[in-house]
């Protein structure tokens, strides 16, 4: 049956069918007293319909409003056609003069320019100077804008003007791509940062081509945590955040996975050709304006290396500044490291110091275990070596800082000549056989009883502290460890 509205003025109406027949109509025009229909039919003639007003204020000879260009263009089985690595482009746009052909698509000429599918699907496009950068799955290329330059054999060049909007296409050397993380791409002048996660590699476009900057000592980081972005299905794929710090000049990659919590986030420094510095944040995006550098976390905006701001503050959280290093003098001969020496400011603690596997096959270690041999061997570790401040107590036995006396005994770091050391001690299970004291202790000793690290080489986490002016600015110079040679 059709349906009745009931108009006040003589205004001139469009009906207008919705996407679906569950959808509910949607009535614009309204009753004479302003007042919408009490009772609205859910199908008219089997489908649902919507009523559009031509008129502005809907008043009796009021502005009427142009329909304008309409496409009348009716298939009888309209398919959708994904064309993901192809372009299309439409007429062009022009505020100065107030062209604007945006929504006009010739069919009289060739508007669509399509790369490589076996290369997989178009995710970025970038614009430099005259050229489109485009960056695939699997392949990073560049067109032409607004020109058609071709060049002789000789490297002449013969013509540099066409009407061709997207000229020729030419890959990059290399088959790498952007993979589907067109979130990690940055830019800074000439050079372009992205992640190819289908090849574990971290990529550099700049001059003089594509280059592999994930090769600089991080090849197997990134082999490792770039293959644990690809989830079980894309739903719960991770994703690589990449933003340019122009602070510090710096490309920040944060490869996070599908959960919330396991994340690794550094950056990149041309400088050095190396990676720098790991990071506590886990950004949902960022970038630099005018100097300054920020990041977004959950809708709100982080300005980082502010003067006011607490040093490893991240979000509001307070973290640790860590340090991890190797002491390795002399490769080839077994030492003890006895000290642990430090240049720096006050308030820096070890955390961990431990040496290699060591005893490997040697007396007292089991000779029929499975599996990899180097289990059969031991590791030295020490104890925690608290802070100058943190290691402080008085001849009463109050503690930094609760006390009011002046500490002056440390258990840690102890300073002399704005130097800070600390003696070693083994916080290892000693074997037999490693050291011999008496009948008193059946004849072995017991890691807290011996001082000493022993190994070729010793691996040292060295960290902030939990009170030492929180927040505040923290410099480490130079680290160093007294050792004798031994052997076992």
């Amino acid at each position: 049956m059709a349906g009745v509205i009931e108009v006040k003025f003589f205004n001139s109406f469009i009906l207008r069918k919705t996407l679906s027949a569950s959808d509910v109509p949607v009535w614009n025009g309204s009753r004479g007293d302003g007042t919408y229909p009490a009772t609205v039919p859910a199908v008219v003639d089997a489908k649902n319909w919507a009523v559009e007003e031509s008129r502005i204020r809907g008043g009796y000879n009021n502005v009427q409003t142009d329909l304008g260009v309409k496409a009348y263009l009716v298939e009888a089985e309209p398919n959708a056609n994904y064309r993901v690595n192809s372009m299309i482009y439409s007429g062009i746009f022009n505020s100065r003069t107030g062209i604007n052909d945006t929504n006009v698509f010739s069919v009289g000429t060739d508007i669509v320019k399509s790369v490589n599918p076996s290369k997989g699907s178009i995710q970025k496009l970038h614009a430099e100077d005259t050229n489109l950068i485009i960056f695939q799955e699997s392949k990073v290329s560049k067109a032409l804008i607004d020109k058609n330059a071709i060049y002789s054999a000789e490297g002449g060049q013969i013509s540099t003007v066409g009407n061709v909007v997207i000229g020729p296409i030419t890959g990059y050397r290399g088959n790498f791509g952007i993979s589907k993380n067109p979130e990690s791409f940055a830019i800074y002048g000439t050079r372009k940062y992205f992640t190819d996660k289908d090849r574990s590699v971290l990529l550099r476009l700049s001059s003089d081509g594509l280059t592999e900057i994930s090769n600089y000592g991080m090849r197997d980081f990134f082999r490792d945590n770039l293959s644990s972005l690809n989830g079980r299905s894309i739903d719960q794929t991770g994703k690589a955040v990449g933003i340019w710090d122009i602070h510090s000049r710096q490309y920040v990659v944060s490869l996070q996975e599908y959960t919330n919590t396991s994340f690794k986030t550094l950056s990149f420094d041309d400088d050095v050709n190396g990676f720098p510095s790991l990071f506590s944040y886990k950004p949902d995006h960022g970038g630099s304006i005018k100097n300054e550098y920020y990041t977004v976390k959950d809708g709100s905006m982080w300005l980082h290396y502010s003067s006011q701001a607490l040093r490893s503050n991240f979000y509001g959280t307070q973290f640790k500044s860590t340090i991890e290093f190797i002491f390795n003098p002399k490769v080839s001969m077994s030492k003890v490291f006895k000290t642990i020496n430090y240049e720096g400011s006050n308030g820096w603690q070890v955390d961990s110091l431990r040496s290699d596997v060591t005893g490997v096959n040697s007396v007292g270690t089991p000779t029929t275990a499975q599996g990899d041999p180097w289990i059969l061997g031991t590791r030295d570790t020490t104890a925690i070596v608290y802070s100058f401040n943190e290691g402080s107590y008085d001849n009463y036995g109050n503690e930094y800082p609760a006390n009011l006396i002046p500490p002056i005994n440390h258990a840690g770091f102890t300073r002399k000549e704005n130097k800070y050391m600390a003696n070693l001690i083994n916080n290892s299970v000693a074997t037999a056989g490693e050291i011999e004291l008496g009948y008193e202790q059946s004849g072995y000793a017991w890691g807290s009883t011996m001082t000493g690290i022993k190994g070729y080489f010793a691996t040292v986490v060295i960290s902030t502290d939990n009170t030492t002016d929180v927040g505040g600015m923290k410099e480490l110079f130079a680290a160093s460890s007294n050792y004798v040679e031994s052997s076992y």
